[in-house]
């Protein structure tokens, strides 16, 4: 049997590539976050669902995703040969364009609304995602089920946050003069 690379190779490459994607990944979702957070009066004036957990844990939830997310991508990258390998990276690219843009839509623009559906797309890819990972790197797929379990779970509780806030919190307080909807 030939082999392409020993496992030591195979080792340094999938350290090589998670020393590239753990980072980006997490660079990327701090980046986004910058765009909008709950520390706004208008979040703070919205009703909350019952499922709606204590801040915090959104912090240390997606900390831990994004370093999943970005090994899970790793070990895609570093399966060199593999059939389906550039396909299921690029279309991790595509699916991530979703969950980076939720948080700008959701609290930096209030558009509960858009973001849900920024979210419905989400999961949608990441299903796809996925699949095409999991065809590369079994592991890779296990390694992305927790955020699909989180991506769906978020999906709930905006459409929640939608059902409780029917008006876009728009009687909010946030010191708005006038609010013009078109």
């Amino acid at each position: 049997m030939h082999t392409l690379a020993s496992k030591g190779q195979l080792r340094a490459s999938f350290i090589r590539w998670s020393l590239f994607f753990v980072p980006l990944i997490v660079l990327l979702g701090f980046v986004s976050g910058e765009f909008g957070g709950a520390d706004t009066p208008w979040f703070a004036s919205l009703e909350k669902p019952a499922i709606f957990p204590p801040p915090a844990v959104f912090g240390i939830v997606w900390g831990l995703l994004y370093v999943m997310i970005g090994l899970a991508g790793a070990l895609v990258a570093s399966a060199w040969g593999a059939r389906g390998r550039a396909l299921a990276l690029g279309a991790f690219a595509v699916h991530f364009i979703g969950p980076l843009a939720w948080t700008p839509v959701f609290f930096g623009l209030q558009e509960m609304r858009i973001a849900l559906a920024i979210l419905a797309y989400s999961v949608v890819s990441l299903l796809v995602v996925l699949a095409l990972y999991w065809r590369v790197r079994k592991w890779a797929g296990i390694l992305l089920l927790p955020y699909l379990a989180w991506a769906s779970f978020a999906t709930v509780l905006n459409y929640q946050f939608i059902a409780e806030n029917p008006d876009g919190g728009a009687g909010d307080s946030s010191g708005a003069v006038e609010r013009f909807e078109l």
